[in-house]
């Protein structure tokens, strides 16, 4: 493996249908290899994680330069972003495979679903994620996004194993109503699964897969039930988190203690 350190990455989105593929052949490293989803015939086949909707989102990447230049894979983290004004051209969110999203048409001004979030296991940290962060903010900013929202996943999929977090999530973090997703009816799974005061915080704190602790601090909020993925071998929620936040909160506690970082996120 090439030796890394922060100084050799940047984040960008993709150029190419080279950088989805390096993108799609690290999903599959990260879900299919290491996380023990199925995938289907297809996607076996190539070793690489697709459906439809790769070829209209946008796909935002932290590239290893030195790799890069050594002509190896290269792409140590992603995440994938759609607009609504992009989806209304085509077939529409990914998450409404699992929840009913009616309510987000409420929702002023320009909308991202998030996805597809993977860093390689040998770049777990930092830096990785504070440039994935980073490079959100400027696509955020870039575009007059308003609110970002998407699946998150716990792994697993026996809600009792997670009822203490998914609990503490529907008492404590519930989108509101008006503009709240909601889990599809032939898929719901109820989240309150204990009362409140049946709740030990620290310990549903502890549950919470840290990328969706992250979403909290910044304000996130939760839609109404999980869905379980089979496939993935996951218990989904839905998750919304206002920009304001982001570009305010975040930035001022998380991204800028990468100020000193090289490569400046360009979107």
């Amino acid at each position: 493996m090439t030796t890394s350190t922060a100084t050799t990455l940047d984040v960008r989105l993709a150029k190419s249908e080279d950088d989805i593929r390096a993108a799609q052949r690290l999903r599959f490293r990260v879900f299919f290899e290491g996380m023990g989803a199925v995938p289907d015939a297809p996607v076996a086949q190539a070793g690489r994680d697709f459906d439809r909707f790769d070829d209209y989102c946008d796909h935002l990447l932290v590239i290893d330069t030195a790799k890069e230049q050594a002509g190896e894979d290269c792409v140590v983290g992603t995440y994938r972003l759609l607009r609504r004004s992009v989806a209304l051209l085509h077939e529409g969110f990914y998450s409404a495979d699992e929840f009913d999203l009616t309510h987000l048409e409420n929702y002023p001004g320009e909308i991202v679903e998030l996805g597809r979030s993977c860093v390689d296991p040998h770049y777990r940290g930092k830096a990785v994620m504070q440039l994935l962060w980073r490079g959100i903010a400027d696509y955020i900013n870039q575009h007059n996004i308003t609110l970002m929202f998407g699946c998150a996943s716990f792994p697993g999929t026996d809600p009792k194993a997670m009822a203490t977090a998914l609990s503490y999530l529907h008492h404590h973090h519930s989108a509101p109503e008006e503009w709240s997703p909601k889990a599809l009816k032939n898929r719901f799974v109820n989240m309150k699964l204990l009362k409140k005061k049946q709740i030990d915080n620290r310990q549903a704190l502890r549950e919470m897969p840290p990328l969706i602790k992250g979403y909290l601090r910044v304000g996130g909020v939760i839609g109404h039930g999980a869905v379980i993925d089979h496939q993935f071998n996951t218990t989904d929620v839905c998750l919304l988190v206002e920009t304001g936040n982001v570009t305010g909160r975040y930035q001022r506690h998380y991204l800028q203690e990468s100020a000193d970082l090289p490569n400046q996120a360009n979107t």
